[in-house]
């Protein structure tokens, strides 16, 4: 044989397919982003001691860094200005063989850096993907996957998806909301209780169980066609126990406490409290959420960037308007000042909401952006969730005897608190979600204080969120487990007997409370006073059981008066001439009235009545 002949089938042995052998994540990028390093996570076998290298105009290779595993490199590569979209190639030199890889570098959109996040003109429509509408069966059983559909189960996948999303865009839309909040899409191949998205397995796959990534783009551009904006939920804490890198991390501090299940003590006020001991403070910090949620460390500096990256991943692969954060205490507080900054750097104009279950205003009012906190930690996070206001909501509607009335005086209070927040009126407020009980079970299936606090959250600061069903009263009675709170939306499956979506089957008080909101959102799309108006409240007095707020511009004034007791209650309209300057015409929202007050106004029992006056 020839000495070339035997050159080349020498050649040839060294040579194999990188698709097949590599994993690389991000699984792409684009050239134009506002930061130009990018860090790709390269697993394989025995990568770590390969050479790697590319050739690709306006693209340098700055760094190589190899894992605790042998199985893992890590390539920090600067996108210049120079470069341009296409297909580069990745090279890996190593002991017996040689690897190539292809990396693509896509075009941004148009406008892509300055999309327009949610804001107070905005009402938010808050959807669990598994129980909103089946749109496609064929998808609820997946070969391959541990967890299979069982729709009796509450706790069980049900088999809801976003074709069923994509397929009642309209009803969402023709409700009155202009946001879609999605709770996790990821894949969760967990062997039970998957259905609900916070166990991710692989950050970068759409759970095949609720379609494709070809959905998850159809999704968002049909939403867009019709004026509704998308907002994913995000997890930077924790994965799920079966997640693929959890049998060869990375390095030996990926996971905190490594693969040993520690519980978080959840001492959330560690974090504030300037008495706490590292030991505290690190117990809540680095334990795990769940036996089956490993908590990651953000500390090591891959993993940061790793998370960081795949946030704006999602961001820029399928036109996201805003992210919900889950958790946002539990990761470490200065990567989450970081993650933040990165995101809106990259999108000045989105935003971000952060999940602080407290009620204590004090502690969530800490991680808005522009508080100065006494400790120093700056934060770039735009929005936080109002629980404090959630729950002074709920306590306000709940019964009270007695001639004081000072339940319905929280409410009061928690808006007094404002002061703490430099920017109330980009909290998401809300009267329930995902991990609560139905607001029509918190008023105690009562009518009459539904219609109270929807009317409130319509008028009040801030930015609402509603559970999906809230608009057909779903309520989940004694049971307060997640998985009956969840429950499928009436209409989505075939064969329900009950839709909401048609309005069939909906018995008098579901389709009054359906009409009541839609009438409402559709009134408040075109308030600018309540989008960017100031606000102004009178005190309930110690006796009484009347709470009345202002919402005002130059050229708007709207009037929220509510009643929560058993009797009419009449107003001295003078009282109020801080706000209304003796105006005295108003248009009733609801019924599109107009009509006189003269000097006293009459309000009848349990309700709450929208004026509008103009300037």
């Amino acid at each position: 044989m020839r000495r070339s002949a035997i050159l080349i089938i020498c050649f040839l042995s060294i040579q194999c397919l990188a698709s097949n052998d590599l994993r690389i994540e991000p699984p792409h990028w684009w050239v134009g982003m506002a930061n130009q390093n990018l860090q790709l996570l390269v697993q394989g076998e025995d990568i770590a001691s390969a050479q790697a290298s590319l050739n690709y105009e306006g693209v340098t290779l700055s760094a190589s860094h190899a894992g605790d595993s042998e199985n893992y490199l890590f390539l920090d590569l600067v996108v210049t200005d120079k470069a341009k979209p296409g297909t580069m190639t990745l090279s890996f030199k190593m002991k017996g063989k040689r690897l190539k890889a292809t990396y693509v570098l896509k075009e941004r959109l148009s406008g892509s850096a300055q999309r327009v996040g949610f804001d107070a003109s905005d009402v938010i429509y808050l959807i669990t993907p598994d129980r909103y509408a089946n749109g496609d069966p064929s998808n609820d059983m997946v070969p391959g996957m541990r967890e299979k559909p069982n729709r009796e189960f509450h706790g069980g996948r049900h088999g809801g998806d976003l074709r069923g999303i994509i397929n009642h865009l309209d009803y969402i839309k023709e409700q009155g909301f202009t946001s879609i909040w999605l709770n996790p899409i990821l894949e969760n191949d967990m062997d039970k209780w998957s259905y609900h998205g916070y166990s991710t397995t692989d950050f970068y796959l759409v759970d095949p169980r609720y379609g494709s990534l070809e959905e998850y783009h159809e999704l968002c551009d049909k939403a867009h066609e019709k004026g509704l904006k998308v907002i994913a939920d995000m997890i930077e804490n924790h994965c799920g126990s079966e997640h693929w890198w959890m049998d060869d991390l990375p390095f030996k501090d990926w996971i905190n406490h490594g693969n040993t299940y520690v519980q978080t003590t959840h001492r959330r006020e560690t974090i504030q409290d300037p008495y706490a001991s590292e030991k505290d403070k690190a117990s809540h910090a680095d334990g795990w959420f769940d036996t089956t949620m490993p908590d990651m460390n953000q500390r090591n500096p891959f993993m940061a960037e790793y998370l960081i990256q795949n946030s704006i991943w999602w961001t820029e692969e399928v036109g996201l308007d805003g992210i919900r954060q889950d958790t946002y205490p539990y990761p470490d507080k200065n990567f989450m000042s970081e993650w933040s900054r990165r995101i809106i750097d990259e999108y000045p104009r989105f935003t971000i909401v952060g999940e602080e279950w407290t009620l204590n205003p004090n502690i969530v009012s800490y991680w808005q952006k522009d508080k100065v906190n006494y400790d120093g930690y700056v934060s770039y996070l735009p929005s936080l969730m109002d629980f404090p206001l959630q729950g002074a909501l709920s306590s306000a509607l709940q019964p009270e005897s007695g001639a004081y009335s000072e339940k319905f005086a929280d409410l009061y209070r928690c808006l007094a608190n404002d002061y703490l927040y430099p920017h109330p009126n980009d909290l998401v407020i809300f009267p329930d979600n995902h991990d609560m009980d139905r607001f029509f079970t918190q008023v105690n299936e009562d009518m009459d204080m539904w219609k109270i606090g929807i009317s409130y959250l319509a008028v009040t600061r801030g930015i609402p969120q509603f559970y999906y069903g809230t608009e057909v009263l779903m309520s989940n009675g004694k049971d307060g487990s997640h998985g009956v709170i969840r429950s499928d939306f009436p209409g989505g499956w075939e064969g329900d007997k009950v839709n909401a979506l048609t309005g069939k089957g909906l018995n008098a008080e579901q389709t009054e409370a359906q009409e009541f909101m839609k009438n409402l959102l559709k009134w408040r799309s075109g308030s600018e006073a309540v989008h960017k108006g100031k606000l102004m409240h009178f005190a309930p007095l110690f006796a009484g059981r009347r709470y009345v707020l202002f919402r005002y511009t130059d050229k708007e004034i709207v009037m929220l008066i509510i009643n929560k007791g058993d009797k009419s209650d009449t107003l001295n309209l003078s009282d109020y001439d801080e706000v209304l300057s003796k105006k005295r015409s108003a248009t009733q929202v609801l019924d599109g009235k107009v009509i006189d007050l003269k000097e006293s106004f009459e309000v009848g029992p349990k309700s709450a009545t929208i004026l509008v006056f103009k300037n």
